[in-house]
């Protein structure tokens, strides 16, 4: 999850908090830099709308998302890679990774189509950070004069 510097300093429980009557909307890849950055290189794939409260109980690392409608019909042709999460009032949130592998959000289908049904299989939010499953990749940033990452052996 990397957080919108408005909830920098927010506990994950006013993180689920303020998604109350907000939107999770899902995105194919080339997720922004910051939640802060417009949403420009990615189509735009589904989009639930919380209940208010916005989760329910936890269980075994797992939340349980409260959606308005638990399956929405897709938008457009993709797969999912991140979710942005906005209050009711628009403003961002978060963003999460999302799709197939070890994500925080994950779908019962791999890909999106337009018009089919998108449900929501597992959810959680991982501790600030990018992609579970190559921090070593998307955490870093390439700067002249440094190395680009390189795949593990």
């Amino acid at each position: 999850m990397m957080v919108a510097g408005e909830f920098a300093s927010s506990t994950l429980e006013q993180i689920k908090e303020a998604c109350a009557g907000g939107t999770m909307t899902v995105y194919s890849v080339a997720r922004p830099i910051t939640p802060e950055k417009a949403v420009d290189r990615s189509g735009l794939l589904a989009t639930f709308t919380f209940q208010t409260p916005a989760f329910g109980d936890s269980k075994d690392g797992l939340e349980t998302p409260l959606f308005v409608e638990s399956t929405v019909a897709g938008h457009h042709v993709g797969t999912p890679g991140f979710v942005r999460l906005r209050k009711a009032d628009g403003s961002t949130i978060a963003d999460l990774s999302a799709g197939p592998g070890p994500r925080e959000v994950k779908f019962t289908e791999i890909s999106v189509t337009g018009g089919a049904p998108v449900r929501v299989a597992k959810f959680f939010f991982q501790a600030e950070g990018g992609w579970p499953e190559r921090p070593d990749y998307y955490d870093t940033r390439p700067r002249s004069g440094f190395p680009l990452p390189k795949a593990p052996d």
